[in-house]
């Protein structure tokens, strides 16, 4: 079954001549149910002020929603197996490098996810890392891309005190 998944990318010229190249790359990401995101390239590929610093680029979102897909099935296959999961941060980083065409992509992206667990049963490191490989095989995101997905260190962190 096809699914379909719509965002509305909005950007406004605002009075810039543009056809100097000095026209500002921020705009906004619209999501379903009105979720607005500022978004705009990555200054390191347009300088301040034309791109903004405090805003999305899409790199970081790739980046992220690859991060995010591969909790949330990691999120899923574990509840399964019955662990339970207190927290999950992940600071992933994504990778540009040049093609064999020399052009720019992502071409790694580097999760380094750590997982709190509490109940009774806890996880081994292995089950810790079989989590993290049925994500990743089924991580939606992570299936439509070229670039490389790593899980480092498959971390365990203490629960938490409540």
């Amino acid at each position: 079954m096809a699914h379909e998944y719509r965002a509305v990318v909005d950007w406004r010229r605002d009075g810039a001549v543009f056809t100097d190249g000095k026209y500002g790359r921020s705009h906004r990401w619209i999501f379903d149910g009105g979720v607005e995101v500022p978004a705009s390239s990555a200054p390191s590929s347009v300088p301040l002020p034309l791109s903004r610093a405090d805003a999305v680029d899409p790199e970081e979102a790739l980046c992220a929603a690859v991060s995010s897909c591969h909790m949330l099935f990691f999120l899923a296959f574990a509840a399964k197996e019955g662990f339970v999961v207190d927290s999950y941060r992940d600071e992933a980083v994504a990778t540009m490098s040049r093609n064999a065409r020399a052009k720019l992509y992502v071409s790694k992206v580097g999760l380094n996810p750590l997982v709190a667990f509490s109940g009774e049963r806890q996880p081994s490191q292995a089950e810790i890392a079989k989590l993290h490989h049925q994500a990743h095989a089924e991580c939606y995101i992570a299936n439509s891309i070229l670039a490389e997905v790593t899980v480092a260190g498959l971390a365990h962190a203490e629960a938490e005190p409540a």
